[in-house]
C-alpha cells in the first residue's frame, strides 16, 4: 500500500514547470521525449494524493477521527447502502458506539486483536469502529475458510474474542473446529440466543442492551503512528495465511489514495469485493470516509445484478478485480449497458485482452488500475488510461515523485530457474532497463516499519531483498514480476515463487499440497498454477505419487481426495486438475521441479500421464478425456 509522502524540493518544482509548459515548448519536450504527457498526468495526480496523505499523517487523522468528523458535519448523510437501506453517518457511529460500549466490558488491553469474520453489510463496518474506539485492532478472517486454515488463522490472530456476521454456513464452519477454540469468546450477529449453540453469544441481543453513549477518547489509548489498526489476511510462499500488519501510519495514507482521480464528497463507491480484502477495505471505506461520501455494499459479487445495483444508486465510481470485469463481459449485452453514473473505474487484475472490451462496451470514462500488496511499502499505478499497464516508471517520475528514500520502486533483473534476482561481480542487484522483464521492490520507510506480519521475525525477514544497490540496504519483495516497455509503462508479468493467484485470492501452494499430502494413500503431491483459456489467473492444479504399495487409481481414491479437498480448502485453493504420476522431477536442492508441469499443464497432447478435472456434480474427480476436454474447460469448473 502507500508509504508516507513525498515533497517535492523548490528545484524539483521548477523542473516540473518546465516540463509542464503549455503550447509549443511540450510539444517540443514531446518530440525528444514522447511519452512525457503521461508523465506530467501521472506525476500530478500522485502529488495530490501524497500530499493529501503527508497531510493527513502529520495531523494523525486517522479513519475514526473521519467518522467523527463526518458525523459533526453532515450526521443525516447517508454513508452506506446496502439491500436499499440507507445508513447514515449518525447511526454508524452509534452503533460503533454500542460495540465499544461492549468491547469496554471484556476488560481487554489496548491493540488486542479481536477477530471479524463477517461478510459485506454494515455490520463489519460498525464493529470495526466499535473496536477501534475502544482501543482495540480488528482481525479479518476470510469468510470462506474452513478446517485447519480457519483454525490456524484464528490461533495465529491470538485473538481473545471473535465475531461472526451472518450466514449458518460460517457458524457451520466454527462448529465444526470448536474443539481447537475453547477459551475464545464466540459472538454471532443476526441469530437469537434461542437459535445458537451454548458457545455463541447473540452480539444483536447484547447490543440492543448496551448505550449508544460515546466513549471518552482516553479510553483509545495512544493512537501512534506505529499502533495496530487491523491485521489482513494474505497467502504467502510459506504456507497458511499470515495476517500482515495495517499499522495507523498505511491505513491513513491508503485513505488519501483516491486523490489521484479527485475523489469526493459527492462520489458514490461500489463495494463488491470482500471487505477482508486490504483492496476493498482500505480504498473503499477509508477514501469515502476521507471525503465523506457514500458507499454501497453488496453482501455477495453478481454478475446479473452489478449494473443494475450501479443505476439504482447513481455509483459513481466502482472497484474492480480483473476476475470481476470478466464476469461482467460474460453477461449478455443490454441497450442499458452504458447507462449509468460511473466515471472511474479503480482497481487492479484487468488484463489487456479485455480491457478495451469493458471499458468500450460499459462506456467507462476513466480506468486507474493500481499495484501493491496489502503488507507491501510502495504502490504505482495506471492514471493514463494505457491499456493493459499498471503504473509507469520513467527517469522523471524517479527523479520527482519517487526520489524520496521512503518512496521508491525499483524492477530488479530476476533469475527463474533459482528463483532470486540476478547480481553483479560486486554481489549487488541489477537494474532492468526497458524491454525487459523484472522483479518488484519498495524501500521500506524504518521509522514506520512494524513488520510486515503478525509472527516471527523469520516471517517478515523472507520479504526482504538485502544488498540491493549498496551493502546493509533492505527493500520489500512483492514477489512479483513486471515488464518495462520503451515507454516506460509497466506490465503484470506473474507471480514468483510458491504462489499463484486465483478467484482474487493468492494460493498458497504449500498449504494446498500438506492438506493433500495427508492423505494416506499419498506419496507426494506437487501443486501448481495453469492457465485455463477464457479466466484471469492461474487455476490449480496437482501432481500426486501414489504410495508404492497402493498405487492403484481407484474411484474410492478419487472421491477421498475430493472430498478432502472440498472439506480443508477454501473453493479458490482446491485444485480443479489433479495427475497422478510414478516419480517427479527433483532440483539439485531436493525440490520439486515445477517449471515442466506448468509448461504441460493439463494438455492431453502433451502429457501421458491420466489426468482428472474436480467434478461437483459426482463429489469426485473425473477423468479428464478427449470427449470431454473442450466442455469441461468452457464449464465454470
Amino acid at each position: 500500500m502507500i508509504c508516507l509522502a513525498f515533497e517535492m524540493s523548490k528545484k524539483q518544482k521548477v523542473a516540473l514547470a518546465a516540463t509542464g509548459m503549455a503550447g509549443a515548448s511540450l510539444v517540443a519536450w514531446k518530440a525528444f521525449f514522447p511519452w512525457i504527457g503521461d508523465d506530467i498526468k501521472t506525476i500530478r495526480a500522485l502529488s495530490k494524493a501524497l500530499k493529501m496523505s503527508k497531510k493527513n499523517i502529520m495531523e494523525g487523522r486517522s479513519a475514526l477521527k473521519m467518522l467523527e468528523e463526518n458525523v459533526a458535519r453532515f450526521p443525516k448523510k447517508t454513508y452506506i447502502i446496502f439491500e436499499d437501506r440507507h445508513f447514515s453517518y449518525e447511526y454508524v457511529d452509534a452503533m460503533a458506539n454500542r460495540v465499544a460500549n461492549l468491547a469496554m466490558t471484556w476488560g481487554l488491553p489496548l491493540h488486542t486483536p479481536v477477530a471479524m469474520m463477517i461478510e459485506n453489510e454494515p455490520a463489519f463496518i460498525w464493529t470495526f469502529f466499535g473496536l477501534r474506539k475502544a482501543g482495540l485492532s480488528a482481525v479479518f478472517i476470510n469468510f470462506h475458510l474452513k478446517g485447519n486454515p480457519l483454525v490456524h488463522s484464528l490461533k495465529v490472530s491470538e485473538a481473545p474474542v471473535l465475531i461472526i456476521g451472518q450466514g449458518d454456513e460460517h457458524l457451520q464452519s466454527l462448529q465444526e473446529i470448536m474443539g481447537e477454540l475453547p477459551d475464545m469468546k464466540k459472538y454471532a450477529i443476526g441469530s437469537q440466543q434461542a437459535d445458537l449453540p451454548p458457545e455463541f453469544i447473540a452480539m444483536d441481543e447484547v447490543l440492543l442492551r448496551t448505550l449508544p453513549v460515546p466513549l471518552s477518547p482516553a479510553c483509545r489509548g495512544e493512537q501512534s503512528l506505529l499502533a495496530p489498526v487491523c491485521y489482513i489476511y494474505t497467502s504467502g510462499t510459506t504456507g497458511l495465511p499470515k495476517p500482515a500488519v495495517i499499522n495507523q501510519a498505511k491505513a491513513i495514507a491508503a485513505s488519501a489514495f483516491w486523490h489521484i482521480f479527485d475523489f469526493n464528497e459527492n462520489d458514490i463507491a461500489y463495494a463488491v469485493t470482500p471487505l477482508y480484502h486490504s483492496a476493498s477495505f482500505l480504498m473503499c471505506v477509508y477514501n469515502t470516509l476521507d471525503q465523506g461520501a457514500t458507499v454501497v455494499l453488496r453482501r455477495k459479487f453478481s454478475a446479473r445484478h452489478y449494473w443494475e445495483d450501479v443505476r439504482k444508486h447513481k455509483v459513481t465510481v466502482i472497484q474492480y478485480i480483473g476476475e470481476l470485469c470478466r464476469y461482467l463481459l460474460r453477461v449478455p449485452k443490454s441497450d442499458l449497458d452504458g447507462v449509468h453514473n460511473v466515471r472511474v473505474a479503480f482497481g487492479n487484475g484487468l488484463r489487456v485482452d479485455i480491457w478495451e472490451e469493458f471499458k468500450n462496451r460499459f462506456k467507462i470514462p476513466h480506468i486507474v488500475e493500481f499495484f501493491g500488496a496489502t503488507e507491501g511499502t510502495g504502490v504505482f499505478t495506471n492514471v493514463t488510461n494505457t491499456v493493459g499497464a499498471i503504473g509507469r516508471m520513467s527517469p522523471l517520475m524517479r527523479a520527482t515523485i519517487y526520489r524520496d528514500v521512503n518512496f521508491q520502486i525499483h524492477f530488479l533483473k530476476f533469475d527463474n530457474s533459482t528463483e532470486k534476482p540476478v547480481r553483479d561481480k560486486n554481489g549487488l542487484c541489477i537494474p532492468i532497463k526497458p524491454g525487459e522483464v523484472g522483479l518488484v521492490i519498495s524501500s521500506v520507510n524504518e521509522q514506520l516499519y512494524t513488520g510486515f506480519y503478525k509472527g516471527p521475525k523469520e516471517m517478515n525477514e523472507k520479504k526482504f531483498v538485502r544488498d540491493v544497490f549498496k551493502k546493509g540496504d533492505r527493500f520489500f519483495s512483492f514477489g512479483d514480476l513486471v515488464y518495462l516497455d520503451k515507454d516506460y509503462n509497466i506490465y503484470f508479468r506473474d507471480r514468483t515463487g510458491d504462489t499463484f493467484r486465483w478467484k482474487s485470492e493468492n494460493v498458497s501452494t504449500s498449504e494446498v499440497a500438506n492438506v493433500i499430502s495427508r492423505i494416506p494413500f499419498i506419496r507426494d503431491v506437487n501443486v501448481y498454477g495453469v492457465t485455463i483459456p477464457g479466466e484471469d489467473g492461474r487455476a490449480g492444479m496437482a501432481a500426486i505419487m501414489l504410495k508404492h504399495e497402493d498405487n492403484q487409481i481407484t474411484d474410492d481414491k478419487l472421491r477421498t481426495i475430493y472430498s478432502v479437498c472440498q472439506k480443508e480448502l477454501p473453493v479458490y485453493a482446491r485444485p480443479l486438475f489433479i495427475r497422478f504420476m510414478s516419480e517427479f522431477i527433483i532440483t539439485q536442492t531436493m525440490k520439486n521441479r515445477k517449471v515442466e508441469l506448468v509448461e504441460e499443464g493439463y494438455d492431453l497432447q502433451k502429457v501421458d500421464d491420466p489426468i482428472y478435472f474436480y467434478d461437483s456434480k459426482n463429489k469426485m474427480y473425473s477423468p479428464l478425456t478427449r470427449t470431454n476436454y473442450e466442455g469441461v474447460l468452457s464449464s465454470k469448473l
